[in-house]
This record gives structure tokens, C-alpha cells and sequence, in this order.
């Protein structure tokens, strides 16, 4: 408004002297110069129109207020000729800008409503799909620039290997779901990883985050058409003296989540609810997983992508509460049958009526997880002697007040007076006795039976007293199952006690109809410790090759040997028992168990009489054959005597403080070994954290 009413000013004034000249002349102004002056009538005074000025004439000035910029002979405007104009030029067009333009909106268009579907209707599949194919795609070209002994970009081998797993730990943990089951199957392989791999995927067995109640109640009408308490005959949330349901979950893992409750007749009851996303997520993961793995055993020329069918059909029976169901009767039947495992293991009952595909009820277990040693072996200080419910007793109820936490009450009785009044017992049980219990199981269910549970990780263990004293190992969570056919069981126990009386023979034999070429190398993995009685071939391969070459190269050749050694143990895919895949992942984690128990048991000297004691056990065997096998046993046995010193050996080193534990010390054997000949940084870090 100021500068508005400055130009006025001006212009008046211009006029006033125009009028006062003695000739009658026209003023015409430059419009960028009329504007540079009035611009500066807000700094300095009006004076400054002069110096934008021109000259009137030679003869006639102004008075030196202002001089006038241009002068002529008075003009009525003419427009001008349409000749002078020239030709009529087109109108300029946008048409490319608003292509584009339409083109963009178009896609952000279409991108939004993707995601409002994919969000809605499929749980985000498709975003975490691309999330996959993207962080796959960095890793992948990461490695291919940057795998050798002087990378281009980023540092040494060390600082890509700490790249690739911060990323792999960041998609599973955005993903969630599905891809938490695949972390924590990584986790518990973590040992053959590199040392920057162990660190970060050593919290991957952290409790995933729970459901809300309302997701719980719409899966619980999925899957029935009725209600939770229609179901159940609960009230939800408060406790009316009949039945009750916490609406907080007491443990939530990768697939599902276990809710507390109490039935009408006093039950108790763990109700094992499959987060709602799961349903519409799996297939999405599976085939992300499936490509990714075609990918990369093309591009790093890996045989791995013949092994995902089998991998991914046993996860997707995982979440299929009635496999489960299955799995858990038929264990329950094999334990019952045999009696030197009878009251040592225990297996929760299930409620068919009240189970279906994503939810599972079972009885509740009153016990310690495996992970509390501590509390499993403090003393004793309770008033009975077992813990509840171990002999059938109906719990009871010591009416504690519920705690309120949030919008959920914790309804359930704690009922650990057991630990005493300071609360400083425990089971008062021995650590040897729990593992020697785990390992008769494990073993069993692999030479026994040949129906063998592939997921034993501390979690899915509770420890409870028994009236004598003895521990009770409770298993639970049986969806991960693999079965071997009497041929493959029968191979595996043969296996097994070649490799612990160095039969080379058999060994080649067994490892050759498995399309193995590696015998060593695969006799080596399935111990867990380094296998002496082979040729050493591979290790003579391999050092050999390694001989004149710099610390850098020595360090990125052995971990490229690693490649061909991985080749070596697959080298017949046709012929390759996939189940053995499940079968050391399920070896892998008892001896992991084995050692964060400090080692109580020679698990080697106990795994290999099992299988040669199954050997004799077969009940399709002749009498003839039976005789033999007998006879093998007897000898096998005292073959083991060696085994048995090297255990007490280092029970005694580790009683004076010399030493960590048998599984210690086979674990810094296979560091060396591993370390000198495969270029691996062997760790036990997966229960540390």
C-alpha cells in the first residue's frame, strides 16, 4: 500500500512540473525505469528520479527536481499492419508435461490403492514381499562386488558380513511372522556363521509381539462362529467363579500366542492362538522365499534351491494347529510304550473339541522353562513333595488378586510357595539327570521310532519335580516334525556308530547312497565335533591350495572353500535324504542345550548307544540277525571306554577349574579345525543375551 501511494505521489508531481515548462511536450516513462525509481522513493528522497532520468532537450531543461526520460511528438496510437506482423505462429503446447504429468498420477494412483488392498486384504503380503526381493537384491550384489580379499567398496570381508546381517536381522523383525521362524532356524545354525552373523541373530529368540484381544476374538469366530466365551464358556477379562480368560497373552512367539484360562469343571487350560496375518502371509513367504533361494543358488552357484520345496512344506504344516494335534497324540503313545522314558517325559493332553486349524487347546503345565537353570536346580523348599499337578491333582487355587496390567488382569495363581518364603528355592533337580533325560528322548525318537521332533530349543521345554525327587522334562509345541522310513532309521543308526568307532568303510558306504561326496566333512557335522578317523582328504585339498598365498587371500580362499565343501555334502541332490536337514538342526540345538548346561553328559557316548542299541531293538530283525547285532552292541560298548575317558578327563579339568566342559572343549576343537581348514569363526553365542 506504501509503495502504491508513493508512485501516486510521483506521478502527480511529474505532472505538475510538466505543466510548468515552457513548451508543451508528453512524458513518456520507461516502465522498468519508473519502477526502479519508485523502488528507491522508500530509501531516499524523491530527488533520486533524477538519476533514472533522461534529458528533455538541448535548450529546455527541466528545474533540477527531475529530468524527463524521453520526450516526442504527441501520437495517437495506431495498431499496427498484419503484414508487419508476419505469419501466425501455433499456440505452444504441453502435451509431453501432461503426459507425464497423468502418467505419475496414474502410478501414485495405482500404487495407493495396492497398498490400501495389500493392507486390508492381505495382511501386507505384497510389501513384505518387495521388502524380501529389495534387501535380497542389495545383499546379493553387496557380496558380488565386495567378496574378495580386497574389496572394492565398504572395508574387509568382516565389515560385509556385518552389513549383510544387520540387514537380514532388520527384514525378519519388519516382516515378522513366518520370517521370525526363519531368524530363529538361523539362530540356532549360528555357530558356522561368521562372528558379525552370531551377534546379531543371538537375540532372535526374544518374545515376538503379541496380538491384541480384538484380532484374537475375530480368529476365535473364523474359526468356530462363535465367541470366546460361547466357546469356552468363559467370562473374558474377569472372573466370575465359573470360567475365565485372559485377554493378555502369557507367551507370544513368530506364529502364534498362548492364552491362560479356566474351564467351567476347573481346568485349566493353554489356549494356542495363530495371530490372524499368519493365514494370509504364509504363502506370500513361502514363495518370496522360494524365489530368493532360486536366485541366489543360481547367482552364487549353490544347489539350494532343491532343498525349499521339502523346507517349505514342513513350515507350512508347522501352522496347521491339527498336524500338531497329530504329532503330539502320537508321541504321547510312543513315551507311554516305553518304559525307560515312561514318567520321565510328559506330554500335555490336548482337547480335540475345543482345537481346530489355527487354534489348539491343551492342559496348562505348572513348570520351570529349561532356560532357568538357576531356578531349576536351587533347593527344594516346598511343603509337598513334586510340583503341581504332576501327579493329576486338580491345581488349586490360592484366590491371589488379580494384577491389574493395563486394560488385561494376570487372573491365573502364581502358586510358587514352592520356592519358600524368601522365594529364593527351586526344583532342587540335577542338571545331569535333565540332559541325560533330553538326550534318551531325542535319541529315541530318532533310532527308535524315526519320528523325531525337530524344534527342541529351550522354550519348548518345562522342567517339573517329581515325588521321588527326579526331574520330568514336559515337551511342548510339536508342529515341526520329521518321520525317517525304516530304511533311512536303520542307515542312520549304522551311520552313527561307524563314525564312533572310525568304520570309514561304512561310513563311504552310507554317505555315498546319500549322494555325499564329503564323507569326512559330513561326519564331522553330524558329531558337532571334528571327526579323526577319515582320510582327511578334504583337508588336504584345501591346505594344499592354501599354501604361499597372504593372510587376506588365505582368509577369503577357505571361506570360498567353504562353498565347494557345501557342494561336496549335496553333491546328489537326487539321492540326499532331506529329512537329515531337520535331523541335525534338531542335534544342533540339544547340544546347544547340552552346553549352556555347563556339559553334565558325554551326549556323544549317549547318542551313539542309542543308535546301536536301536540297532538291536528292531523288531523286524531275524533271529540270526538279532544275535549279531547283539554281539556288535557288546562290542561297541567297550569301545566306548575311550570315549568315557576323554568325558571324565574333562569333568575333572573342569571340577579344578581348568577347563569349561566336555561340549567346551569339543567346541574349541571344532573352532580349530574349522578355522585352519574351512576358514569359519565357530562361536557359541545363541543362548548369550
Amino acid at each position: 500500500m506504501l509503495i502504491g501511494f508513493v508512485r501516486a505521489m510521483s506521478r502527480f508531481m511529474i505532472k505538475s512540473l510538466l505543466y510548468r515548462s515552457t513548451k508543451s511536450y508528453r512524458l513518456t516513462l520507461d516502465f522498468s525505469e519508473e519502477t526502479l525509481c519508485i523502488a528507491r522513493l522508500g530509501t531516499k528522497s524523491i530527488s533520486c528520479l533524477s538519476k533514472c532520468s533522461r534529458s528533455l532537450s538541448k535548450t529546455k531543461k527541466v528545474k533540477p527536481l527531475i529530468r524527463l526520460i524521453q520526450t516526442q511528438v504527441y501520437r495517437s496510437l495506431v495498431p499496427p499492419s498484419p503484414i508487419l506482423l508476419g505469419k501466425p505462429t501455433p499456440a505452444k503446447q504441453y502435451r509431453d508435461v501432461i503426459k507425464w504429468g497423468q502418467t505419475i498420477i496414474c502410478i501414485l494412483l495405482g500404487l495407493g490403492t495396492v497398498y490400501v488392498i495389500d493392507t486390508q486384504f492381505y495382511a501386507s503380503s505384497i510389501t513384505r514381499s518387495l521388502r524380501t526381493f529389495g534387501t535380497g537384491l542389495i545383499i546379493a550384489i553387496d557380496y558380488k562386488l565386495n567378496f574378495r580379499p580386497n574389496p572394492w567398496l565398504g572395508g574387509d570381508v568382516a565389515d560385509l558380513h556385518r552389513r549383510s546381517a544387520e540387514r537380514i536381522f532388520k527384514l525378519l523383525h519388519l516382516n515378522g511372522g513366518l520370517y521370525l521362524k526363519i531368524g530363529q532356524a538361523i539362530a540356532m545354525q549360528s555357530a558356522i556363521l561368521p562372528p558379525e552373523f552370531q551377534k546379531m541373530f543371538s537375540r532372535m529368540f526374544d518374545d515376538a509381539p503379541q496380538n491384541d484381544w480384538k484380532d484374537v476374538v475375530k480368529v476365535i469366530y473364523e474359526e468356530f462362529g462363535k465367541s470366546p466365551e460361547e466357546v469356552f464358556g468363559v467370562s473374558v477379562g474377569k472372573d466370575t467363579g465359573e470360567g475365565v480368560m485372559e485377554t493378555r497373552a502369557r507367551a507370544s512367539a513368530s506364529v502364534a500366542q498362548v492364552h491362560w484360562a479356566r474351564l467351567k469343571d476347573g481346568t485349566e487350560v493353554a489356549i494356542k492362538i495363530q495371530k490372524r496375518e499368519i493365514a494370509r502371509q504364509v504363502g506370500w513367504d513361502l514363495w518370496a522365499f522360494n524365489i530368493v533361494t532360486k536366485v541366489y543358488s543360481f547367482w552364487f552357484d549353490l544347489p539350494l534351491d532343491k532343498l525349499v520345496p521339502y523346507i517349505s512344506e514342513r513350515l507350512q504344516l508347522e501352522t496347521d494347529f491339527r498336524n500338531e494335534m497329530i504329532n503330539a497324540e502320537k508321541m504321547k503313545d510312543l513315551i507311554a510304550s516305553e518304559p525307560r522314558l515312561r514318567d520321565r517325559v510328559y506330554i500335555p493332553k490336548i482337547y480335540p473339541d475345543l482345537s481346530t486349524k489355527r487354534i489348539m487347546t491343551a492342559e496348562w503345565i505348572e513348570g520351570v522353562r529349561f532356560w532357568d537353570k538357576d531356578l531349576m536346580t536351587a533347593p527344594w523348599k516346598g511343603n509337598f513333595m513334586a510340583s503341581p499337578h504332576v501327579n493329576k491333582e486338580p491345581l488349586t487355587d490360592l484366590k491371589i488378586p488379580p494384577k491389574n496390567d493395563g486394560d488385561s488382569y494376570l487372573i491365573k495363581p502364581e502358586r510358587d510357595d514352592w520356592r519358600g518364603p524368601d522365594r529364593d528355592g527351586g526344583l532342587g533337580v540335577s542338571k545331569k539327570e535333565v540332559m541325560t533325560i533330553m538326550i534318551d528322548l531325542f535319541s529315541a525318537q530318532m533310532f527308535l521310532w524315526g519320528t523325531v521332533h525337530c524344534d527342541p530349543h529351550p522354550g519348548n521345554i518345562f522342567i517339573r519335580r517329581r515325588e521321588n525327587g527326579h526331574p520330568q522334562l514336559v515337551l511342548i509345541d510339536h508342529g515341526l516334525y520329521v518321520t525317517l522310513n525304516p530304511k533311512l532309521r536303520s542307515q542312520y543308526c549304522r551311520f552313527w556308530k561307524a563314525i564312533m568307532t572310525f568304520d570309514n568303510r561304512t561310513i563311504s558306504n552310507i554317505t555315498n547312497s546319500w549322494g555325499i561326496q564329503a564323507s569326512d566333512l559330513f561326519a564331522s557335522a553330524t558329531l558337532m565335533r571334528p571327526y579323526e578317523g577319515g582320510d582327511s582328504s578334504t583337508k588336504a585339498r584345501i591346505m594344499g591350495e592354501l599354501k604361499g598365498k597372504t593372510a587376506a587371500e588365505r582368509h577369503f580362499e577357505v571361506q570360498e572353500r567353504m562353498r565347494q565343501g557345501i557342494r561336496e555334502v549335496l553333491a546328489d541332490l537326487e539321492l540326499f535324504p532331506r529329512e537329515l536337514l531337520f535331523i541335525g538342526r534338531n542335534m544342533r540345538i540339544v547340544q546347544g542345550n547340552n552346553q549352556f548346561l555347563g556339559s553334565p553328559v558325554n551326549r556323544i557316548k549317549l547318542t551313539g548307544l542309542w543308535a546301536s542299541r536301536s540297532l538291536v531293538e528292531d523288531k523286524n530283525l531275524t533271529f540270526n540277525q538279532y544275535c549279531l547285532n547283539a554281539w556288535h552292541h557288546i562290542l561297541f560298548r567297550l569301545m566306548l571306554f575311550s570315549s568315557d575317558l576323554a568325558f571324565y578327563a574333562s569333568r575333572i579339568r573342569q571340577l579344578f577349574g581348568l577347563g569349561d566342559g566336555f561340549e567346551d572343549d569339543i567346541e574349541k576343537q571344532m573352532k580349530f579345525i574349522a578355522k585352519d581348514q574351512f576358514g569359519l569363526e565357530l562361536q557359541h553365542s545363541v543362548f548369550e543375551g
